[in-house]
């Protein structure tokens, strides 16, 4: 079998030394809302996977949805979100 070698120096670009930059770190902050809604939602809904959905558990989800769509609103309507679009 005949190998493929990189004939040039560089092909991955400049290897980082593993760790988040500021900027990364930045976006990771401002997603957060985002995602701790989305965790919220998940368990909301794996929670009325083995059995019917009470009401309580109906107002749980819809509670939950609404945070998801308020949290991604908010990061796409903030400073920061403008330039990166909605999530």
């Amino acid at each position: 079998m005949a190998y493929i070698a990189a004939r040039q120096p560089v092909v991955t670009g400049i290897l980082s030394d593993g760790e988040p930059s500021d900027a990364e770190l930045s976006a990771i902050e401002r997603e957060m809302p985002v995602v701790l809604a989305e965790v919220e939602l998940l368990d909301a809904q794996i929670m009325t996977l083995d059995r019917t959905p009470t009401e309580v558990d109906a107002r749980r989800l819809r509670r939950a949805r609404r945070r998801v769509l308020a949290a991604r609103r908010d990061l796409a309507n903030g400073p920061a979100g403008r330039a990166g679009g909605a999530a």
